[in-house]
């Protein structure tokens, strides 16, 4: 989720300077708060378990509240406070204090600054396009960092971070995407990314390769497209002109939708239009019109989508609604419930009263990780960093819109690869 043009690279410039010049309200200097008291989502009045009788566990949630990413990712801390009602039966208390990334690398960091001097956090959750931009300060101060390896590789080799979905390189490549595509009929890629971002534009870049090695050509590739605009003429025409029938978008839900409708405007008939964003809760985020627009697209995520009703997404839903969201969950809600699920899991070793190496002792230590079973038969071990392109075992599940439903696609559910050789 990531991105560049003049006008918004400008824009997320200006954010940096202010978040370096300035203490407001906007900034990492200024955050919300919410406790968790008895009886309400992050408690289990009652409870026992590990945490019982033990002091209430302050989480930062670090992420994109506002600001280009926030289309994507504000809705974090509804899914924090879900995991906080699953969290809760195993008798642990919560308070939570929200930074906001104002999508600006300098602003992140003021926030993640904030975090640990002043309201002392015992582990962050972040989920955030410009994470990175705090990832050293966190590491330098010793802070367990849980989340979703969005933003860049710095999720791998800094050991006190710790991503839900696995430890993704996005500048490596698997036979998944590719299998898919093919599977499903597509036979020329058109594919974008954006330059602001190393993964986005690398994962853009990474599934051009898995298209070629499953047979299909890629007519188009910008891994250089600007930051969030939906000024998408220029690539609509360029796609047409190269004869695309398929395309994916490392991109946020506004940027596709705008590309998909310029071109299907321009007399292009898409086979496949595959996005890593924009299913469930997020196409309600993604304007008007994006009901429509999204008509026939395909949406990928790491996790069981709710429409499996598997044990574990049933749990999800009640958790969402018990913590006040609605029945279709976001990206960013499915990050910040496996976040807790991970949390959890360490807390039951450590209690609720741990030091931060301790919790991050923990961490590293987790085996057979599968988020509430959100993962389902793909488990994986934190210790394990190895970066994979796609997500553990190489798998993605896949849905597919069709009128207001978003409905499972047979053989992706969900659907594996394998590593690419290194170019």
């Amino acid at each position: 989720m990531f991105r560049k043009n003049t006008a918004v690279v400008g824009m997320v410039a200006l954010g940096v300077l202010a978040g370096a010049c300035s203490s407001s309200s906007h900034s990492g200097g200024a955050t919300a708060s919410t406790s968790a008291s008895s009886g309400a989502p992050g408690t289990a009045s009652g409870a026992s378990g590990a945490g019982s009788g033990g002091k209430t566990i302050t989480v930062g949630i670090l992420s994109d509240l506002t600001g280009l990413a926030a289309s994507g990712n504000k809705t974090t801390p509804l899914g924090v406070q879900a995991g906080a009602v699953v969290a809760g039966k195993d008798g642990f208390n919560f308070k939570f204090v929200e930074g906001d990334s104002q999508t600006s690398p300098a602003a992140v960091l003021a926030a993640a600054q904030k975090l640990v001097q002043q309201d002392h956090v015992d582990a962050v959750v972040m989920v955030s396009a410009v994470g990175f931009g705090a990832a050293a300060y966190l590491k330098q101060q010793g802070i367990p960092v849980v989340g979703v390896a969005e933003d860049g590789s710095e999720w791998i080799t800094d050991t006190n971070m710790f991503s839900t979905y696995g430890f993704l390189d996005p500048s490596k490549a698997s036979t998944t995407f590719g299998t898919f595509m093919k599977m499903e009929g597509g036979t020329n890629l058109g594919s974008i990314g954006y330059s602001i971002s190393p993964s986005s534009a690398d994962s853009a870049k990474g599934n051009a390769a898995s298209a070629t090695a499953a047979g299909l050509k890629v007519g188009y590739l910008n891994a250089n497209f600007p930051f969030g605009s939906t000024n998408v003429a220029p690539e609509a025409i360029a796609m047409k002109s190269a004869g695309v029938d398929t395309y994916y978008g490392s991109v946020d839900p506004n940027t596709s939708f705008a590309l998909i409708q310029a071109l299907r405007q321009n007399g292009v008939n898409l086979k496949i239009a595959l996005l890593p964003d924009g299913y469930g809760g997020d196409l309600q985020q993604a304007g008007p019109g994006a009901l429509q627009t999204g008509q026939g697209v395909y949406f990928s995520l790491s996790f069981e989508p709710v429409e499996m009703n598997t044990t574990a997404t049933q749990q999800f839903q009640a958790a969402l609604k018990q913590a006040g969201g609605g029945s279709e969950p976001t990206y960013a809600e499915y990050a910040g419930y496996t976040s807790m699920a991970l949390l959890d899991q360490a807390l039951k070793v450590t209690g609720s009263s741990p030091t931060h190496s301790a919790l991050i002792t923990a961490l590293n230590g987790v085996k057979n990780f599968d988020a509430w079973g959100l993962l389902g038969s793909h488990p994986f071990d934190l210790a394990n960093r190895a970066g994979t392109a796609t997500g553990i075992d190489s798998c993605l599940y896949v849905t597919k819109l069709s009128g207001s439903n978003f409905e499972t696609v047979p053989g992706a559910d969900p659907v594996c690869g394998s590593p690419l050789p290194s170019a």
